[in-house]
């Protein structure tokens, strides 16, 4: 795909939520998207028709992360509720099961590429492997000093990325652990802030982008560990980044009230997208790489056509 930024524009803009909106995934398939908000619900919207198609109610407190199965057919949710995360089933919106072990607010939830696996993320201090199927917690891997604010997986499946606030102020740490066995294999330091908000692995497995309360995205190699680049330009911290389907584009969001549009080759900023009120807390690319979901303190959700 030959990206335009120049064409970029604003699609659609999706109002319903009472409240902040702190996560955004589109499904597999591209016809839904999700959306987890402040006012204690999960939305599921018509990507087309930009119509609300079901409210998911059940959370007892603020919803802080959404995550479809790669089938489509499970939507995991983490909440402040502190102890639980709800799957939820799509087609009919009912709840499937609840997963309780954490102590303290889940901040990420993420399937693994088979489906098999769910990673959570909690306050805790902990990141939590379970079975997706059964609900049965697996393993626990535990960060000591920080709240685990992020987690993702490689696109084998093999590596999970987490991304912490540390208590420490010199532990400005992105972790990578083995999922196989729950072991730490690589700490990545570099962000001069302790609190790293996002973390995401590009399509091909070989970088890893990490946002941070220092307003920068570093791009690692997955390999060596080592900082590839630093992407500077927002002025306020960066809370989410999501590559697109092909790697070639980087998309982040910020306190700054904008979501920014990079070139993940060479650093490059490529474009500014402007419209949102508030603090934009969560982006996320459609499978196909066209559209662009950003979701704010301003209560919406904004749909960007990214590609002609």
């Amino acid at each position: 795909m030959l990206w335009d930024v120049a064409t970029v524009r604003l699609v659609r803009t999706l109002k319903g939520h009472t409240h902040w909106v702190r996560s955004v995934a589109f499904s597999p398939d591209g016809r839904l998207l999700a959306s987890g908000s402040d006012d204690k619900t999960v939305r599921l919207w018509g990507v087309q028709s930009g119509r609300l198609v079901r409210t998911l109610k059940g959370h007892t407190d603020r919803v802080t992360s959404v995550a479809f199965s790669p089938d489509g057919r499970l939507l995991a949710s983490g909440s402040w509720d502190s102890t639980i995360i709800r799957l939820w089933d799509v087609a009919s919106g009912q709840l499937v099961r609840t997963l309780e072990g954490h102590t303290h607010s889940v901040f990420s939830v993420a399937f693994a590429p088979d489906g098999r696996l769910l990673a959570s993320a909690s306050r805790d201090h902990t990141v939590r492997l379970w079975d997706a199927q059964t609900g049965t917690l697996l393993r626990t891997l535990e960060e000591p000093t920080a709240m685990v604010w992020s987690v993702a997986f490689a696109p084998d499946g093999r590596l999970l990325a987490s991304g912490s606030l540390a208590s420490a102020p010199d532990d400005k740490n992105v972790r990578l652990w083995d999922v196989a066995s729950g072991q730490l294999v690589r700490t990545l330091e570099g962000h001069t802030n302790n609190w790293v908000r996002s973390v995401a692995f590009a399509p091909d497995g070989r970088l890893l982008a990490s946002g941070s309360n220092d307003g920068t995205i570093r791009l690692w190699d997955v390999a060596s560990g080592q900082l590839v680049r630093t992407l500077e330009g927002h002025t306020g911290s960066v809370e989410s980044v999501a590559f697109a389907p092909d790697g070639r584009l980087l998309a982040s969001a910020s306190h700054d009230k904008t979501v920014r549009l990079w070139d993940a080759q060479t650093g490059a900023l490529l474009r500014t997208l402007e419209g949102h009120t508030w603090k934009v807390w969560s982006v996320a690319f459609s499978p196909d790489g066209r559209l662009l979901a950003s979701g704010s303190w301003d209560d919406t959700v904004r749909l960007w056509g990214v590609a002609p």
